[in-house]
Protein backbone atom coordinates (compact mmCIF):
# COMPACT_ATOMS: atom_id res chain seq x y z
CA UNK A 1 0.00 0.00 0.00
CA UNK A 2 1.66 3.39 -1.36
CA UNK A 3 0.30 5.20 2.44
CA UNK A 4 2.26 2.60 4.59
CA UNK A 5 5.19 2.36 1.77
CA UNK A 6 5.94 6.04 2.35
CA UNK A 7 5.94 5.74 6.33
CA UNK A 8 8.15 2.53 6.16
CA UNK A 9 10.60 5.37 3.83
CA UNK A 10 10.18 7.88 6.10
CA UNK A 11 11.39 5.68 9.20
CA UNK A 12 14.10 4.52 6.95
CA UNK A 13 15.46 8.38 7.66
CA UNK A 14 15.74 7.81 11.23
CA UNK A 15 15.68 4.38 12.91
CA UNK A 16 13.72 3.99 15.67
CA UNK A 17 13.92 1.08 18.88
CA UNK A 18 10.39 -0.35 19.04
CA UNK A 19 9.68 -2.94 21.97
CA UNK A 20 7.39 -5.28 21.20
CA UNK A 21 6.30 -7.56 24.48
CA UNK A 22 4.38 -10.50 23.43
CA UNK A 23 7.79 -11.79 22.03
CA UNK A 24 6.49 -15.51 21.77
CA UNK A 25 3.45 -14.54 19.79
CA UNK A 26 3.22 -16.16 16.78
CA UNK A 27 1.56 -12.82 14.62
CA UNK A 28 4.46 -10.89 16.60
CA UNK A 29 7.29 -12.77 15.88
CA UNK A 30 6.63 -13.00 11.97
CA UNK A 31 6.01 -9.10 11.77
CA UNK A 32 9.72 -8.44 13.99
CA UNK A 33 11.06 -10.88 10.90
CA UNK A 34 9.14 -8.69 8.35
CA UNK A 35 10.62 -5.81 9.90
CA UNK A 36 14.15 -6.96 10.12
CA UNK A 37 13.94 -7.50 6.57
CA UNK A 38 12.75 -4.59 5.98
CA UNK A 39 14.97 -2.90 8.07
CA UNK A 40 12.88 0.31 8.70
CA UNK A 41 13.21 -0.06 12.98
CA UNK A 42 15.33 -1.92 14.99
CA UNK A 43 13.07 -4.56 16.81
CA UNK A 44 13.28 -5.23 20.80
CA UNK A 45 11.78 -8.89 21.64
CA UNK A 46 10.63 -9.41 24.76
CA UNK A 47 10.77 -13.43 26.58
CA UNK A 48 12.69 -16.61 26.43
CA UNK A 49 15.38 -16.17 24.48
CA UNK A 50 15.86 -19.70 24.16
CA UNK A 51 12.19 -20.28 23.63
CA UNK A 52 11.86 -17.37 21.12
CA UNK A 53 14.95 -19.18 18.73
CA UNK A 54 12.70 -22.25 19.46
CA UNK A 55 9.66 -20.50 17.82
CA UNK A 56 11.36 -18.77 15.17
CA UNK A 57 12.88 -22.00 13.85
CA UNK A 58 9.58 -23.35 14.16
CA UNK A 59 7.73 -21.17 12.26
CA UNK A 60 11.11 -20.76 9.54
CA UNK A 61 11.94 -17.29 10.27
CA UNK A 62 15.32 -16.28 9.40
CA UNK A 63 16.19 -12.61 10.85
CA UNK A 64 15.09 -13.13 14.69
CA UNK A 65 18.59 -13.66 15.43
CA UNK A 66 18.85 -9.74 14.65
CA UNK A 67 16.42 -8.51 17.10
CA UNK A 68 17.44 -7.59 20.68
CA UNK A 69 16.17 -10.07 22.88
CA UNK A 70 15.28 -8.98 26.71
CA UNK A 71 14.59 -12.20 29.22
CA UNK A 72 12.12 -10.55 31.55
CA UNK A 73 13.13 -12.60 34.46
CA UNK A 74 17.05 -12.37 33.95
CA UNK A 75 18.51 -8.91 31.94
CA UNK A 76 21.03 -6.40 33.32
CA UNK A 77 18.64 -3.85 34.03
CA UNK A 78 16.51 -5.44 36.40
CA UNK A 79 17.34 -3.53 39.55
CA UNK A 80 17.29 -0.17 37.72
CA UNK A 81 14.32 -0.76 36.34
CA UNK A 82 12.49 -2.01 39.98
CA UNK A 83 13.98 1.00 41.53
CA UNK A 84 12.63 3.60 38.69
CA UNK A 85 9.50 1.75 39.20
CA UNK A 86 9.17 2.53 42.65
CA UNK A 87 10.33 6.11 42.34
CA UNK A 88 7.09 6.43 39.57
CA UNK A 89 4.85 4.57 41.89
CA UNK A 90 6.20 5.65 45.24
CA UNK A 91 3.25 7.81 46.32
CA UNK A 92 0.82 4.76 45.16
CA UNK A 93 3.07 2.64 48.11
CA UNK A 94 4.25 0.27 45.93
CA UNK A 95 6.35 -2.13 47.68
CA UNK A 96 9.77 -3.14 46.67
CA UNK A 97 8.05 -6.78 46.58
CA UNK A 98 5.15 -5.89 44.39
CA UNK A 99 7.33 -3.45 41.81
CA UNK A 100 9.72 -6.39 41.37
CA UNK A 101 7.28 -8.69 40.12
CA UNK A 102 5.83 -6.11 37.80
CA UNK A 103 9.34 -5.35 36.73
CA UNK A 104 9.27 -8.96 35.31
CA UNK A 105 5.54 -8.60 33.60
CA UNK A 106 6.30 -7.95 29.85
CA UNK A 107 3.84 -4.61 29.58
CA UNK A 108 5.70 -3.16 32.40
CA UNK A 109 9.15 -4.27 31.29
CA UNK A 110 8.75 -2.65 27.87
CA UNK A 111 6.95 0.83 29.15
CA UNK A 112 10.08 1.03 31.46
CA UNK A 113 12.38 1.11 29.52
CA UNK A 114 10.89 3.79 27.25
CA UNK A 115 10.67 6.19 30.02
CA UNK A 116 14.37 5.00 30.82
CA UNK A 117 15.22 5.84 27.13
CA UNK A 118 16.27 2.18 26.32
CA UNK A 119 13.43 2.57 23.56
CA UNK A 120 11.66 4.70 21.14
CA UNK A 121 7.90 2.99 21.11
CA UNK A 122 5.85 -0.06 21.95
CA UNK A 123 3.23 -1.68 19.95
CA UNK A 124 1.22 -4.43 21.92
CA UNK A 125 -2.06 -6.06 22.02
CA UNK A 126 -2.07 -9.05 19.63
CA UNK A 127 -2.69 -11.37 23.04
CA UNK A 128 -3.15 -8.79 25.79
CA UNK A 129 -6.08 -6.49 26.15
CA UNK A 130 -6.20 -2.86 25.63
CA UNK A 131 -6.45 -1.87 29.48
CA UNK A 132 -3.99 -4.29 29.99
CA UNK A 133 -1.93 -2.37 27.77
CA UNK A 134 -2.79 0.97 28.52
CA UNK A 135 -2.45 0.50 32.68
CA UNK A 136 1.58 0.46 32.55
CA UNK A 137 1.38 3.37 30.39
CA UNK A 138 -0.63 5.30 32.03
CA UNK A 139 1.27 5.05 35.35
CA UNK A 140 5.00 4.69 33.60
CA UNK A 141 4.85 7.00 30.49
CA UNK A 142 1.67 9.24 31.10
CA UNK A 143 0.37 11.76 28.94
CA UNK A 144 1.72 14.65 26.93
CA UNK A 145 1.67 18.00 28.97
CA UNK A 146 -2.25 19.69 28.72
CA UNK A 147 -3.49 16.71 27.46
CA UNK A 148 -5.73 14.64 29.71
CA UNK A 149 -7.27 11.98 27.71
CA UNK A 150 -5.94 9.09 25.44
CA UNK A 151 -7.73 8.47 21.92
CA UNK A 152 -7.58 5.87 19.08
CA UNK A 153 -7.96 7.18 15.62
CA UNK A 154 -8.32 4.91 12.72
CA UNK A 155 -6.74 5.79 9.48
CA UNK A 156 -9.57 4.74 7.10
CA UNK A 157 -8.68 4.24 3.15
CA UNK A 158 -11.60 3.76 1.21
CA UNK A 159 -11.26 1.89 -1.83
CA UNK A 160 -12.82 5.11 -4.17
CA UNK A 161 -11.94 8.36 -3.73
CA UNK A 162 -15.24 9.97 -3.39
CA UNK A 163 -15.24 10.96 0.31
CA UNK A 164 -12.22 12.27 2.79
CA UNK A 165 -9.13 13.52 0.92
CA UNK A 166 -9.17 11.48 -2.27
CA UNK A 167 -10.72 8.45 -0.20
CA UNK A 168 -8.90 8.78 3.04
CA UNK A 169 -10.58 9.66 6.27
CA UNK A 170 -9.42 9.78 9.94
CA UNK A 171 -11.93 8.16 12.43
CA UNK A 172 -11.86 9.03 16.29
CA UNK A 173 -12.08 7.90 19.01
CA UNK A 174 -12.93 4.73 18.15
CA UNK A 175 -10.80 2.85 20.39
CA UNK A 176 -10.25 4.01 24.14
CA UNK A 177 -12.72 6.94 26.28
CA UNK A 178 -16.15 5.52 26.36
CA UNK A 179 -18.13 9.07 27.01
CA UNK A 180 -15.76 11.75 26.43
CA UNK A 181 -16.88 14.80 28.38
CA UNK A 182 -16.82 18.24 26.44
CA UNK A 183 -13.48 18.91 27.24
CA UNK A 184 -12.18 16.05 26.52
CA UNK A 185 -13.92 15.45 23.22
CA UNK A 186 -12.21 19.07 22.55
CA UNK A 187 -8.66 17.52 23.24
CA UNK A 188 -9.45 14.41 20.78
CA UNK A 189 -9.94 16.85 17.70
CA UNK A 190 -6.97 18.20 18.38
CA UNK A 191 -4.62 15.55 18.58
CA UNK A 192 -6.77 13.98 16.00
CA UNK A 193 -6.03 17.20 14.08
CA UNK A 194 -2.36 16.43 14.33
CA UNK A 195 -2.13 13.11 13.45
CA UNK A 196 -3.74 13.61 10.74
CA UNK A 197 -1.44 16.34 9.12
CA UNK A 198 1.87 14.37 10.65
CA UNK A 199 1.38 10.63 9.72
CA UNK A 200 -1.60 11.13 6.91
CA UNK A 201 0.05 13.97 5.43
CA UNK A 202 -3.07 15.86 4.99
CA UNK A 203 -4.06 19.03 6.21
CA UNK A 204 -7.06 18.36 8.66
CA UNK A 205 -10.78 19.69 7.86
CA UNK A 206 -12.63 18.25 11.17
CA UNK A 207 -16.07 17.56 11.39
CA UNK A 208 -17.44 16.93 15.32
CA UNK A 209 -20.21 14.39 14.68
CA UNK A 210 -24.02 14.30 16.16
CA UNK A 211 -27.32 13.17 15.07
CA UNK A 212 -27.78 16.61 15.20
CA UNK A 213 -26.84 19.87 12.48
CA UNK A 214 -26.20 23.28 14.01
CA UNK A 215 -29.21 22.29 16.27
CA UNK A 216 -31.61 20.84 14.16
CA UNK A 217 -31.94 18.51 17.19
CA UNK A 218 -32.07 19.47 20.93
CA UNK A 219 -30.50 17.08 23.55
CA UNK A 220 -27.37 17.44 25.98
CA UNK A 221 -25.11 15.13 23.43
CA UNK A 222 -26.41 17.44 21.13
CA UNK A 223 -25.02 20.25 23.50
CA UNK A 224 -22.08 18.36 24.84
CA UNK A 225 -20.30 18.38 20.95
CA UNK A 226 -21.36 21.83 20.13
CA UNK A 227 -19.20 23.21 23.22
CA UNK A 228 -16.28 20.48 22.10
CA UNK A 229 -16.33 22.19 18.94
CA UNK A 230 -16.09 25.77 20.79
CA UNK A 231 -13.38 24.53 22.90
CA UNK A 232 -11.48 22.96 20.60
CA UNK A 233 -11.38 25.91 18.39
CA UNK A 234 -10.30 27.79 21.39
CA UNK A 235 -7.25 25.24 22.01
CA UNK A 236 -6.08 25.37 18.50
CA UNK A 237 -7.53 28.92 16.70
CA UNK A 238 -5.81 27.29 13.34
CA UNK A 239 -7.67 24.44 13.29
CA UNK A 240 -10.17 24.16 10.69
CA UNK A 241 -13.37 22.57 12.79
CA UNK A 242 -16.93 22.55 13.00
CA UNK A 243 -20.02 20.97 14.34
CA UNK A 244 -22.25 19.95 15.64
CA UNK A 245 -22.55 18.04 12.14
CA UNK A 246 -24.87 15.04 10.99
CA UNK A 247 -22.39 12.75 9.13
CA UNK A 248 -23.90 12.82 5.64
CA UNK A 249 -23.66 16.67 6.08
CA UNK A 250 -20.06 16.29 7.07
CA UNK A 251 -18.99 14.47 4.18
CA UNK A 252 -21.25 15.06 1.48
CA UNK A 253 -21.02 18.07 -0.54
CA UNK A 254 -24.61 18.78 -1.70
CA UNK A 255 -26.30 17.94 1.61
CA UNK A 256 -23.80 19.86 4.07
CA UNK A 257 -24.67 23.16 1.53
CA UNK A 258 -27.95 22.57 2.44
CA UNK A 259 -27.56 21.49 5.91
CA UNK A 260 -24.75 23.54 6.97
CA UNK A 261 -24.42 26.90 4.32
CA UNK A 262 -21.56 29.06 4.67
CA UNK A 263 -19.17 25.76 6.44
CA UNK A 264 -15.80 25.26 5.67
CA UNK A 265 -16.03 21.78 6.92
CA UNK A 266 -19.73 20.71 5.78
CA UNK A 267 -19.44 17.90 2.66
CA UNK A 268 -15.58 18.45 2.88
CA UNK A 269 -14.54 16.82 6.08
CA UNK A 270 -11.40 13.77 6.04
CA UNK A 271 -11.46 13.73 9.82
CA UNK A 272 -14.70 12.85 12.08
CA UNK A 273 -14.56 12.88 15.39
CA UNK A 274 -17.64 10.86 16.96
CA UNK A 275 -19.20 11.90 20.15
CA UNK A 276 -18.61 8.33 21.91
CA UNK A 277 -16.66 5.39 21.99
CA UNK A 278 -19.58 3.49 21.01
CA UNK A 279 -20.71 5.18 17.57
CA UNK A 280 -16.79 5.61 16.81
CA UNK A 281 -16.04 2.31 16.79
CA UNK A 282 -19.39 1.00 15.34
CA UNK A 283 -18.67 2.92 12.47
CA UNK A 284 -15.19 1.99 11.83
CA UNK A 285 -16.20 -1.42 11.56
CA UNK A 286 -19.19 -1.01 9.55
CA UNK A 287 -17.12 1.28 6.85
CA UNK A 288 -14.08 -1.16 7.22
CA UNK A 289 -16.47 -4.53 6.54
CA UNK A 290 -19.19 -3.20 4.11
CA UNK A 291 -17.23 -0.45 2.28
CA UNK A 292 -14.01 -2.70 1.93
CA UNK A 293 -11.92 -0.20 3.65
CA UNK A 294 -8.18 -0.72 4.87
CA UNK A 295 -8.48 0.22 8.68
CA UNK A 296 -4.90 1.06 9.93
CA UNK A 297 -4.66 1.42 13.42
CA UNK A 298 -6.02 2.17 16.12
CA UNK A 299 -3.22 5.46 16.36
CA UNK A 300 -2.94 5.89 20.35
CA UNK A 301 -2.59 9.82 21.13
CA UNK A 302 -2.11 11.79 23.87
CA UNK A 303 0.78 9.38 25.09
CA UNK A 304 3.65 10.93 25.99
CA UNK A 305 5.77 8.55 23.82
CA UNK A 306 4.21 6.42 21.18
CA UNK A 307 3.02 3.15 22.73
CA UNK A 308 0.15 1.90 20.22
CA UNK A 309 -2.59 -1.41 21.24
CA UNK A 310 -3.32 -3.65 18.61
CA UNK A 311 -6.80 -5.71 17.97
CA UNK A 312 -6.50 -9.26 19.35
CA UNK A 313 -7.42 -10.57 15.85
CA UNK A 314 -4.88 -8.33 14.16
CA UNK A 315 -3.27 -9.94 11.04
CA UNK A 316 0.66 -9.83 10.28
CA UNK A 317 0.87 -7.06 8.59
CA UNK A 318 -1.26 -5.14 10.87
CA UNK A 319 1.45 -5.21 12.97
CA UNK A 320 4.45 -4.36 10.39
CA UNK A 321 1.90 -1.61 9.77
CA UNK A 322 1.37 -0.14 13.41
CA UNK A 323 5.16 -0.55 13.93
CA UNK A 324 5.83 1.67 10.49
CA UNK A 325 3.19 4.11 12.54
CA UNK A 326 4.86 3.87 15.80
CA UNK A 327 8.00 4.53 14.47
CA UNK A 328 7.05 7.88 12.56
CA UNK A 329 5.55 9.06 16.11
CA UNK A 330 9.02 8.41 17.72
CA UNK A 331 10.50 10.21 14.99
CA UNK A 332 8.39 13.68 16.24
CA UNK A 333 6.46 13.11 12.68
CA UNK A 334 3.28 13.42 14.84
Amino acid sequence: MEFINKLKAKAKEDIKRIVLPEGLEERTLKAADIIIQENFAEVILIGNPEKIACEAKQFGLSNIDKATIVDPENHDKKEEYTNLLLELRKSKGLTREKAQELVENPLYLSTLMIKNGDADGEVAGAENSTGDVLRPAFQIVKTLPGISVVSGAFIMILPNDEFGENGTLVFADCAVHPNPTASELAEIAVVTGKTTKSIVGIEPRVAMLSFSTKGSAKHEMVDKVSEATKMAKEMDPALKIDGELQADAAIVEAIGSKKAPGSEIAGKANVLVFPTLETGNIAYKLVQRMAHAEAIGPVLQGMAAPINDLSRGCSVSDIVNLVAITCNQASGNV
